[in-house]
């Protein structure tokens, strides 16, 4: 098995507007290991939303190569890559993107109940493990307006978590949190990676892009040395 969980190879977006093309990402090479935690980061604009939706199977490129887990991914039809997505990606949203009406027990249990074949007690059974890896199971029975900010996105991770992914990706996970609760949400972060979770996180904060092992920089679609970057904002 190869030790790269995603490898991808002059990736390219083009989105179409009234005749008018935007190149969202030109050329991108990326490789991510398993087990590494990955920064991704860049000026508003650089192309680091539209990387993580093809990363995460929300979009598909309009060129290049994409692997995950040695499968090639990037041409795959809605259906196939929503299954591959439920079974490979955890996501952690900046907006937590919890569902009111339903207990933190029911929000972490939800990606699961699409997978087929899997019996109502191991679901249960991950529940409770992804709960109590993010020290929240005492709050399984509350809903998500019962909770902080700060619990509501560690109720977020454990969704993220209860699948067993190969890979977590987190969009700006601090962005809707006070400096306090985006501390302890990195601290989380920084716990699992410990414990042999690959991540892989956007984040327009310094200070927290410098928690992950590797950064990676994205500037007009592309990505770039540090060095680069820093000549190229200079520039702007």
């Amino acid at each position: 098995m190869s030790q790269n969980i995603i490898e991808i190879e002059q990736l390219t977006k083009v989105f179409y507007t009234d005749e008018i093309e935007t190149h969202a990402l030109s050329g991108v090479h990326l490789t991510i290991g398993r087990g590494e935690y990955v920064a991704m980061s860049g000026p508003s604009g650089c192309g680091k939303s539209t990387l993580l939706s093809i990363v995460g199977l929300l979009d598909t490129p309009t060129s290049g190569r994409y692997t995950l887990n040695g499968k090639e991914v990037a041409n795959l039809n809605f259906s196939d890559r929503s299954r591959i997505r439920n079974q490979e990606i955890g996501f952690i949203f900046q907006s937590f993107n919890l569902i009111g009406d339903l207990t933190v027990a029911e929000n972490v249990e939800l990606p699961l109940t699409y997978r087929s074949g899997m019996p109502a007690s191991e679901r249960k059974k991950k529940v409770q493990e992804a709960l109590e890896r993010v020290n929240m199971a005492h709050r399984m029975r509350h809903y998500p307006a019962q909770l902080s900010g700060g619990q509501q996105q560690r109720e977020a991770v454990a969704r993220a978590l209860a699948g067993s992914p190969s890979i977590l990706l987190a969009d700006e996970p601090t962005g809707n949190l006070d400096s306090k609760n985006g501390e302890a949400v990195m601290k989380l972060l920084q716990e699992l990676h410990a414990e042999g979770s690959t991540i892989c996180m956007v984040t327009h904060d310094p200070r927290f892009a410098a928690h992950a092992e590797r950064q990676i920089h994205l500037f007009d679609g592309k990505v770039v040395a540090e060095g680069e970057m820093t000549q190229l904002l200079a520039e702007v």
